[in-house]
């Protein structure tokens, strides 16, 4: 149904399009005729276009009026403030058209918006500017001397170029009492001179003549040229030579070559010897522009240059025939040239319009003109464009074409075009003309920009500088011009708790993106936001892209130490007995990471301790354990210094003190733990450690009977096991251990710490779950509860 409204859409345009050109035709029908004289100087006036037209004031401007001529020369000009019909270079009338009588140039006045033509032509006419001019400055004429009076002898004529009044007009020769001249008129209205014998000539008189011959035109002045005549009296010939035809004629071909047969003339003298001899002699006008030569003896007439048709068709030439005794006779030979399809047809472009907007049908592209030199069939043109280009050609008049679009256009699929109009004429062989023209399209705003990606993700690491260039968003259009530049903009976001304007600017005209301030990672992970890219078009036309912003953790938090607390106010001492086994359990500590990833992996080292090789410290989970069984000689205070080191890069760490007393047994009295002796003491002489050994083994049997009264006495005095922190003399109540900020921990934790009793581990503690926990950072638990291995190394049961 579709192609079936299409087809009918198509056929009415059809139908109006040849109403248009008919009416066209109508307009241009009616010819404007102006006359000039030839050789006016260039920009004489010779019309007033809109007078003749019957248009209004201003309208030859407003419609674009314009003057065209068949060819490439324009012979006439608007001028461009009165567009008064001006000469636009000087004329020559004979150049233009020969011996053609009236000159007339036809032209056309185009009108566009809208399309109108007006015929018109300008005839050109002569003024008397060229002078006779006869063939040859001397003629050699051989007469008898019986010759009777009244004996007409023909003379080659003068050629003048001027037509009319102003051409050759009559000849007349210098007084004599032998000769007069006579003016007659060829079959082709050209006039020649006749010598007429008036008296009988003796040669025993005088031999020989020198007459002037003078041609006269009949302009104002009037020009001459001369010529001298020389007769020379023969002696007594009676049979002059006789043709065969008074009139010969022939056809050739424009194309034949040089030396090419024409036609063959005879003649034949009654005469005997050289009287009865004749030769053959062309007479012509002008002996170096003649086309023809004649062999003298055979009288075969042969081509001496090519013809062309478009310059003469036909040639009339005269032949004399002359014997031995000077006696001559004349014919006349037509030579009529038939045209071939030599020349190719002629374009000329009389108005393009370029470039053209890419959303209107039917436009106006170009309105030309086509020609041919040739006549006939072989003058016979027909235009053609190529199949598969949006344009047609429609014939308007006198061999004028437009060019038009066949619907809209899209700059986008095609910028340009170069369209190759082909003019072929219908002679054989066929000839054609290519003439190629190049129409640009220009741009509308038909297409929004388009993102490179429909959503980008910019990856960002936290602690960055501000003004940090994080990434860049890129749209392109298929617009060009202004239609194609492209602005970016932050579109508002829905989330209301999100300050996007503070978090990140765009560049409005690059689409690069920074961050305004740092980002902390621990505050904030991913926010995502939409950018907009709108061009500069009317109406402008735009589109959004989603942009996600993930921040990537960097180590900017040390580990902190849960456990044991190193700001209480009592240093917590770890008890360990003397009789625990090898890999004995001390104590555990526990240590957090607010860093995710890597950044939050720690790993324990005991850095230092009071005694190396005594204790050793799990990497992974921050349990202190005997490293071998202990013995009597072993001190009884210790002191351990336990790095906590996170993964990062740099790595960050912490470090805990802790204080371990060894004893006999848990009934033992809790001593405070003074400070241990600085490092130094381990690296006394070893004559120190000889008096030391020897002082202690001859004290060592009182020493232990004094420690063992001294235990026995802290167990009956305390029933009740002993707690850590500064062994307390009655039951080691659990307390609160108070983290208030300390270190990079933003809030504050409470944790219940308590040691349990029994026979196997007395330093293992238990962490209970916190007593505010609704306080807990949501990082920190969330890192609790996602990983087990991270419950296992804070000890959580």
């Amino acid at each position: 149904m579709e192609m079936v409204k299409t087809k009918i859409q198509h056929k009415k345009r059809q139908v109006a399009t040849f109403i248009i050109l008919m009416l066209l035709w109508e307009v241009g029908s009616e010819s404007v005729q102006y006359s000039i004289m030839e050789e006016t100087e260039s920009g004489t006036f010779v019309a007033n276009l809109t007078k003749d037209l019957g248009l209004k004031v201003g309208e030859l401007a407003d419609r674009s009026a314009r003057v065209v001529f068949k060819g490439s020369r324009q012979h006439l000009q608007l001028d461009p403030q009165t567009h008064d019909l001006l000469l636009n270079e000087k004329l020559d009338r004979e150049e233009l058209c020969g011996s053609t009588e009236p000159c007339v140039l036809p032209f056309q006045v185009l009108l566009e918006n809208p399309l109108q033509f007006f015929q018109a032509t300008l005839r050109v006419r002569d003024i008397n500017d060229h002078a006779p001019e006869f063939p040859a400055r001397k003629m050699l004429l051989k007469i008898s001397e019986i010759t009777m009076p009244g004996k007409i002898f023909p003379l080659k004529m003068a050629q003048d170029l001027d037509v009319g009044s102003n051409s050759l007009q009559s000849y007349t020769i210098s007084s004599n009492p032998h000769f007069h001249v006579l003016t007659s008129n060829r079959s082709d209205g050209r006039k020649f001179p006749e010598l007429v014998l008036d008296k009988a000539l003796d040669r025993e008189e005088q031999s020989q003549f020198r007459l002037t011959l003078t041609a006269l035109d009949g302009g104002s002045p009037p020009l001459s040229g001369t010529s001298e005549i020389q007769i020379m009296v023969l002696d007594i010939n009676d049979n002059a030579p006789e043709f065969t035809q008074e009139l010969y004629e022939a056809h050739i071909s424009e194309n034949k070559h040089p030396g090419s047969l024409v036609i063959t003339v005879s003649a034949r003298d009654l005469d005997a010897g050289s009287f009865g001899e004749v030769s053959y002699t062309l007479f012509q006008d002008d002996d170096i522009n003649q086309p023809f030569e004649i062999n003298a003896i055979n009288g075969e007439i042969r081509l001496r240059k090519t013809l062309d048709f478009e310059e003469f068709q036909s040639y009339h030439v005269d032949i004399e025939a002359t014997d031995g005794g000077g006696l001559t006779g004349k014919c006349s030979l037509i030579v009529q040239v038939l045209d071939v399809n030599d020349n190719a047809p002629e374009l000329t472009v009389s108005s393009l319009n370029s470039p053209i907007a890419e959303n209107l049908p039917g436009i106006i592209v170009a309105v030309f003109s086509v020609s041919d030199a040739d006549s006939g069939p072989n003058q016979e043109v027909i235009c053609s464009i190529d199949d598969n280009l949006p344009f047609l050609l429609r014939p308007s008049v006198e061999n004028f074409y437009a060019l038009v679009t066949d619907g809209a256009l899209d700059r986008e699929s095609r910028a340009e075009y170069n369209i190759t109009i082909t003019v072929t004429d219908l002679g054989t062989p066929r000839l054609k003309t290519e003439h190629s023209i190049t129409i640009h399209v220009s741009d509308v705003n038909d297409n929004a920009p388009a993102f490179t990606q429909t959503s980008y993700t910019l990856l960002v690491r936290e602690n960055n500088q501000p003004a940090l260039h994080i990434g860049s968003v890129s749209a392109t259009d298929r617009d060009s011009g202004t239609n194609a530049q492209i602005t970016y903009s932050l579109l508002p976001t829905q989330d209301p708790h999100l300050p996007l304007t503070s978090l990140v600017s765009i560049n409005a005209d690059s689409g690069q993106l920074f961050a305004l301030r740092a980002l902390d990672f621990e505050a904030l992970q991913v926010f995502e936001f939409r950018v907009g890219a709108t061009d500069q078009g009317s109406p402008a036309l735009s589109s959004q892209a989603l942009v996600r912003v993930v921040v990537l953790d960097d180590n900017d938090n040390s580990p902190f130490v849960l456990y044991p607390m190193q700001n209480a106010s009592a240093p917590c001492t770890e008890l360990v007995p003397r009789a625990a086994e090898q890999g004995y359990l001390v104590t555990k500590v526990v240590a957090v990471d607010r860093d995710s990833g890597q950044n939050a992996w720690l790993s324990y080292q005991l850095l230092k301790a009071t005694e190396p090789g005594l204790f050793g410290v799990w990497a992974h989970n921050g349990e202190v354990r005997t490293a071998r069984l202990l013995s009597e000689r072993d001190a009884a205070r210790h002191r351990l210094v336990v790095l906590v080191k996170d993964n990062g890069e740099p790595p960050l760490s912490a470090s805990v003190t802790l204080h371990v007393l060894l004893v006999d047994g848990f009934s033992q009295p809790y001593l405070p733990l003074p400070e241990v002796a600085p490092e130094r003491a381990q690296g006394d002489s070893l004559t120190v450690y000889l008096v030391i050994a020897l002082a202690s083994v001859s004290s060592l049997f009182l020493f232990s009977v004094l420690v063992f009264v001294v235990v026995r006495l802290c167990r009956r005095r305390r029933g009740a096991p002993l707690g850590v922190c500064s062994v307390p003399e009655g039951h080691f109540p659990g307390h609160l251990v108070d983290v208030s900020g300390t270190g990079t921990l933003s809030q504050s934790y409470q944790y219940e710490v308590f040691l349990k009793g029994g026979s196997g581990t007395n330093s293992e503690f238990k962490f209970l779950k916190p007593i505010f926990p609704n306080i807990l950072s949501q990082s920190i638990g969330r890192e609790v509860e996602e990983n087990p291995s991270f419950q296992n190394n804070l000890g959580f049961s």
